[in-house]
């Protein structure tokens, strides 16, 4: 684990105006990764040793946390986040928490996966923040319960050790192990409050699960597919085009700056292993007067080499949800679709099947990780 500078120290007061105004944060680098914590993909908060102030599921909301400094309830302040109440020590001789008091919060990650960089977020929490937080991880089949994951023996991996954080900031930190999660625990010490907690990584699929499916989504990101570049991100992330379910509004799909020149706009995806295609769904739901005019669609075999054409330049209408069988299913290891001239979709889907040199690769992959 290697932490980026994460801004420990005093937040200031909220002092009026922007909220966001003296907030702190970084280009972390691996945030254009998939958060393997959206709740989109089934993740969430399933215990907390205390949510007094505020509750659990906070942490993995949509969006930035948001301020209202007049909000109040019965217990105090009401924030946007996972927020405990303060550790007190046993007796009025020893007053304060030990070095071992903390609080914990068990996360679920929606995809199981392979986790690159987490970003500890104390948004608004500027003199009620952790001191410190710690991060483990484990991987555990099916959907165990709270008790199950706090057992005895349960081994949990250090993502993040015990470290300061900032308030009012974005604490992030690189991980470098090279293991499939599927379970968090967030640990704050010894108190204190976080805004949001978004988990970076890639996602690593159960190949028993894809092949007993047999046909699936090849392009879903939850099936182990990545972005592995696009030429333009100005509105929305290219990863939205492979998230679960259609989208439900304009910023839930993918769409490009206004082109002033001849160009044109794409998105390149690896898949998850050698796949064999066979219908293509293109889908620019919401997407109106910004819809992609035109698209086509490519497929290459390999790291390197030519792409070949898998669906040639076709007129795509807006808000609509456009279906491709193919003449004959066709093999490869990488996609692109090409917009024309610039615009946006919301979803692509591609369907098939893994090829047998894809299933050994992605087993052996599976095996490596520790699933």
């Amino acid at each position: 684990m290697t932490a980026i500078p994460h801004f420990t120290g005093d937040a200031n007061p909220y002092g009026g105006g922007d909220p966001y105004a003296d907030y702190r944060t970084a280009d972390f680098p691996f945030s254009r990764l998939v958060d393997l914590a959206d709740r989109r993909l089934g993740a969430g908060v399933i215990a907390a040793n205390d949510e007094f102030f505020a509750e659990r599921e906070n942490l993995l909301k949509p969006g930035p946390a948001a301020f209202d400094p007049e909000r109040f309830g019965h217990k105090g302040k009401i924030m946007d986040g996972w927020e405990t109440r303060r550790r007190r020590g046993a007796s009025a001789a020893r007053p304060h928490p030990t070095a071992e008091d903390h609080d914990w919060a068990l996360v679920r990650l929606g995809a199981p996966g392979v986790v690159r960089g987490l970003v500890v977020d104390t948004a608004h929490f500027r003199g009620n923040y952790p001191q410190a937080v710690s991060v483990q991880a484990v991987s555990l089949a099916g959907a165990p319960s709270p008790e199950e994951l706090l057992a005895p023996d349960v081994k949990w991996t250090t993502l993040v050790p015990r470290t300061a954080v900032g308030g009012h900031a974005a604490n992030g930190f690189v991980v470098e192990t090279e293991q499939r999660f599927t379970h968090l625990r967030v640990n704050q010490h010894p108190d204190g409050g976080i805004a949001r907690l978004r988990v970076y990584g890639e996602v690593a699929p159960d190949p028993a699960w894809l092949a007993a499916l047999g046909t699936f989504d090849l392009a879903a990101l939850e099936n182990g597919t990545q972005v592995e570049d696009a030429s333009d991100r100005f509105y929305s992330p290219a990863t939205n085009t492979i998230q679960p379910g259609r989208s439900h509004k304009m910023d839930d799909g993918w769409e490009t700056r206004r082109r002033r020149d001849r160009g044109n706009d794409w998105i390149r995806y690896r898949l998850a292993a050698r796949s064999r295609i066979g219908a293509v769904e293109i889908d620019t739901a919401y997407l109106k007067g910004n819809s992609a005019g035109w698209a086509t669609l490519s497929v290459r075999d390999g790291d390197t080499g030519d792409w070949a054409e898998l669906l040639p330049r076709t007129r795509l209408q807006p808000d609509t949800n456009h279906r491709f069988v193919l003449p004959e299913a066709v093999v490869g290891t990488h996609v692109r679709i090409d917009i024309f001239p610039d615009g946006g979709i919301s979803r692509l889907r591609l369907f098939g099947s893994l090829t047998e040199e894809g299933t050994a690769a992605l087993a052996a992959r599976h095996r490596e990780l520790g699933g």
